[in-house]
């Protein structure tokens, strides 16, 4: 049903209505099926999805994120890669603001791209980053995907959200290093050019200005949730409110701004939930026909380690995440992955962390990754996809060191969430 591109939300609940009235019988199914519906969508949990979108469609509608990169712009100087390691803090930042990685490569591809193009920039070394950097958005907290992750694994999603911080700012460093090295042994990849020169006071005001506000932001929505003061929903609001009450102080809110960014939050905020509604039917048909249970049992059975469970079933993982994006492909696998994870005795931090970069990941894998056809049609006109192929194969070795490491030393994603407040 995903093949003839059907949206995601009413593929799962066809199945969930074929599956009421073959497998629960017939009308009872249907009623227990509409039931299971209310009670998906009106989880006190997932209250925190409505409000970090809002969040960041106010500051992204207002231009503030896009003010805070041009005050990074002057602050970068003459570092070689200048624009690429730009395009990567706007992707870290961004992906704190939104957690969407298609709204990453569709914004950075219409306002970083064409500059990155102008001054002579190789199409490798502009797609590249862009299509690298949006993976970091299911990480790098607040994150909807997080939120929804952790509310099909019944796991902590303030421990989650933390638990994405460090892996987030590892990967983005690791693209940052990449760049500076690769464009200083091969410098026609990313042609140097004069910067205005502006006096250390102006650019620390600038600083001050523009960036400190959108840390206040990040703190009001995420530390408070480390520090064990606010629930995720409360930090959300927070963060809601805060981002509002910013772009009025920077007089950047206005009537048109206030309806752009409250129909994209509703826009955004239905498909989610109607997604979940798929996916909590999705997950009882599993369980009551003991699918889950059966496939828990079998796997438990095998004498390996669990490491070796957890890196095969990221192979699925990778593998899903060529053809569909990330969404459908926790819905599929969250309900039966959390359950053998949790016979094994992984940790849930490490194990949620860990399956949503290889989601993610996937999708910017070659030939079907969603990643790489969003940045062609943010392309000029006849651009070849074996371009944008090249461009993504190093970043996706660039993520998969980290998922490595990750998987070698597990405390490096568990040790933050577990100094939780």
């Amino acid at each position: 049903m995903l093949m003839t591109r059907m949206p995601v939300a009413f593929c799962f609940i066809l199945l969930d209505v074929v599956g009421a009235v073959f497998i629960f019988g017939g009308s009872a199914g249907l009623l227990q099926f509409i039931l299971s519906m209310a009670d998906s969508v009106a989880s006190f949990t997932l209250t925190p999805i409505p409000l970090f979108f809002l969040m960041g469609s106010v500051l992204q509608h207002s231009g503030m994120a896009t003010t805070a990169i041009d005050s990074l712009d002057r602050i970068l100087g003459r570092l070689p890669g200048r624009l690429c390691i730009l395009a990567t803090l706007w992707s870290t930042i961004f992906a704190a603001l939104s957690g969407s990685g298609f709204a990453n490569i569709a914004l950075l591809g219409s306002a970083v791209a064409p500059e990155m193009r102008r001054r002579g920039y190789a199409d490798t070394m502009i797609m590249g980053p862009i299509m690298g950097g949006a993976a970091l958005a299911p990480l790098i907290p607040p994150s909807g995907i997080t939120i929804i992750f952790a509310s099909l694994a019944e796991i902590s999603i303030g421990k989650l959200l933390i638990a994405g911080i460090i892996p987030g700012l590892i990967m983005s460093s690791v693209f940052v290093i990449y760049i500076i090295v690769r464009c200083i042994l091969n410098p026609s990849l990313a042609p140097a050019y004069a910067v205005e020169k502006r006096p250390l006071s102006q650019t620390m005001i600038a600083m001050l200005r523009d960036v400190l506000p959108l840390g206040l932001i990040f703190f009001l929505a995420v530390v408070v949730i480390f520090l064990g003061v606010c629930t995720p929903t409360e930090a959300a609001a927070l963060g809601a409110v805060g981002s509002v009450i910013l772009a009025a102080s920077y007089r950047k809110l206005n009537l048109k701004i206030i309806k752009a960014s409250t129909r994209a939050t509703l826009r955004i905020t239905v498909m989610v939930l109607m997604i979940m509604v798929g996916a909590k039917g999705f997950s009882q048909i599993l369980a009551y026909t003991g699918a889950t249970g059966a496939l828990v049992e079998r796997v438990t059975m095998l004498e390996v380690s669990p490491l070796v469970v957890l890196i095969a079933m990221q192979i699925i993982v990778l593998f899903l995440g060529c053809f569909i994006n990330e969404i459908p492909i926790l819905i599929m696998i969250v309900p039966l992955y959390a359950s053998v994870a949790a016979a094994f005795g992984m940790h849930p931090m490490w194990f949620g962390i860990v399956t949503m970069i290889c989601a993610t990941l996937g999708a910017i894998t070659p030939p079907f990754g969603q990643y790489l056809f969003i940045m062609q049609g943010v392309s000029p006109p006849g651009t070849p996809m074996a371009i944008v192929y090249r461009a993504a194969f190093p970043f996706i070795w660039l993520e998969l060191v980290p998922v490595i490491v990750f998987l070698a030393v597990p405390s490096i994603v568990t040790w933050l969430p577990d100094m939780m407040g």
